[in-house]
């Protein structure tokens, strides 16, 4: 069921605003909210391309027009929402009030707001932001450039919400904002029922994606110059339950260690009731699986993961931790944790605190429990704010000071960093690039004296240097500060993707496929045959 129908025509090309007719049609799409907000807006970038927008990054005279709004002078702007946190709707309807001010100045300019939130506000959305041209659900991302062309024929707001998965989002054209790493999802949606938790409602109940569709897509990315994939489902370990696997996920993992020019494998989020030993072993064994694990706590109180409906306890949550390290000693671990979830005592904060320093976690996202409208728990007896607050003060000191601890054992560790674009933010002062280690800790790095720009890495290039300093929230490697010091660079294929679309490198000038070309690598399974899950085929959803 929708609220409208929406056409499946949109113009090849659009037409240019009013007042800009030597510009083509721009757009920019602000994400909020988690990493699968963020491939969704890979999925509505692409389409837009695919009709004939441009991204306004692109156009220099558009984006010359771009304000503090943060419509980056685009002539459509898309934000996708997310609805987990309190203030999500506030800090929408602060952004839309922005916006309302620019497209009054701005002829043609269309506003179009997606994702979570506006899954579950719909038509609210308009009520409230009248200037707004669409919005559309988490369902029907395929709809965009079609409301968007109805919205300035009909020269209304069109609203389509649709109550179930239509078109898989990893079906539609993409265009990814990195040219070195991707995301890919395996699955949508969720099976459980945490009280605190509105994304099932919101995303619908979990589909999973074949894995012969996921493994083309992945040998796609990697085609494409990318050397980083990060798997992407609300509960990646229940993936397979659909089609009768429930090693599906290990096989998964086990199988992306065939694909050939693919160097670092990653997955978020699994489900602590869900973890098997064959995931672990699959990680320990597959030698492009990183060793890095994101394991959600929410609390370690038994009585509140109860009654927030985690099926598992403190003990369980703390074995799979055990066993982890076991298989892979390196391993970086990280988590979420909610701090005041109603009913929540002091001796059950305490118990949170004791599973904290425990688990020794290379960092947490910590958040204050914030009712959700819609969920179980929203309408429980609440924990007073001054209560909450001060009990997530110590929690976050007492993890600030963990990842301290844990960074500064990493003092002397040779490290691989794959170099991100944008990742330091002090880079340029300190002479210094950043990208991520194995385990997915920042690293900032030193580059030798005297190095010339030719010489300089590029973003996925990959660096080889010695850990030098640990700090509260990141690394330093100054070794090749040290005539003798480590520092190596490997120049890579993704290095070359990133080159090609910064307008940096010809792609004509690649070399053969096994030298790093990125324009003429096959589309198809690596040498050897194709890539098998050891599974019986699926039939056609």
């Amino acid at each position: 069921m929708s609220l409208t129908a929406a056409s499946s025509h949109a113009p090849e090309m659009p037409d240019a605003p009013a007042g800009s007719q030597e510009l083509p049609r721009t757009f920019h799409v602000r994400t909020l909210g988690c990493q699968m907000n963020v491939h969704d807006s890979e999925r509505l970038a692409g389409q837009l391309v695919e009709r004939g927008y441009r991204p306004v990054t692109d156009v220099p005279d558009a984006a010359a027009r771009a304000t503090d709004a943060g419509d980056a002078g685009a002539d459509v702007v898309i934000i996708n929402t997310c609805s987990v946190r309190e203030n999500a709707a506030n800090r929408l309807f602060g952004n839309l009030g922005q916006l309302a001010a620019v497209k009054r100045e701005r002829p043609g300019m269309q506003i179009a707001v997606g994702g979570c939130l506006a899954q579950q506000m719909r038509a609210g959305i308009v009520e409230k932001a009248p200037w707004v041209d669409v919005v559309l659900g988490t369902h029907n991302l395929d709809a965009l450039p079609a409301l968007l062309e109805r919205a300035r024929h009909n020269q209304r707001a069109e609203v389509e919400i649709e109550e179930s998965l239509k078109v898989f989002p990893s079906t539609l054209p993409t265009r990814r904002e990195s040219a070195y790493a991707a995301w890919v999802s395996i699955s949508v949606g969720c099976n459980n029922t945490c009280t605190f938790c509105i994304v099932p409602h919101l995303r619908g109940k979990e589909r999973d994606r074949r894995p012969g569709d996921v493994l083309a897509e992945v040998e796609a990315v990697v085609a494409q110059g990318a050397i980083e994939v990060t798997l992407l489902g609300q509960n990646v370990n229940s993936y397979g339950v659909g089609f009768g696997d429930r090693g599906a996920f290990a096989k998964l993992l086990r199988s992306c260690g065939s694909i050939e020019g693919l160097e670092r494998v990653r997955f978020t989020s699994p489900h602590p009731a869900a973890f098997t030993d064959d995931v672990i072993d699959a990680m320990a064994e597959t030698s492009n699986v990183m060793p890095t694990l994101h394991m959600p706590l929410q609390s370690g109180s038994d009585t509140v993961l109860r009654a927030m409906r985690r099926s598992y306890r403190s003990r369980k949550f703390l074995g799979i931790l055990d066993r982890v390290r076991d298989a892979m000693p390196e391993a970086a671990i990280t988590t979420d944790i909610i701090v005041g979830f109603p009913g929540e005592t002091e001796e059950d904060f305490q118990q949170t605190l004791e599973v904290v320093e425990a688990s020794r976690f290379s960092s947490a996202f910590t958040f204050q429990y914030s009712p959700r409208p819609g969920t179980p728990a929203a309408d429980l007896p609440q924990v007073p704010a001054d209560v909450v607050s001060e009990r997530y003060q110590r929690l976050v000191a007492l993890q600030q000071r963990i990842t301290l601890e844990e960074n500064e054992k990493q003092v002397g560790r040779t490290v691989e960093v794959l170099v991100a674009a944008g990742a330091g933010r002090k880079d340029a002062d300190t002479h210094r690039i950043s990208g991520r280690a194995a385990d997915n800790r920042l690293v900032h790095v030193a580059l030798p004296e005297g190095l010339t720009e030719d010489d300089r890495p590029r973003p996925g290039d990959m660096v080889t240097t010695v850990i030098t300093h640990g700090a509260p929230s990141h690394l330093v490697a100054d070794s090749a500060t040290d005539a003798a010091g480590t520092y190596a660079l490997r120049r890579t294929r993704a290095g070359d993707a990133w080159a090609v679309k910064e307008g940096l490198l010809d792609p004509h000038a690649l070399g053969a496929p096994g030298a790093g070309s990125i324009l003429s690598a096959p589309s198809g399974p690596p040498a050897g045959g194709p890539v098998t899950l050891g599974m019986p085929a699926l039939p056609p959803r």
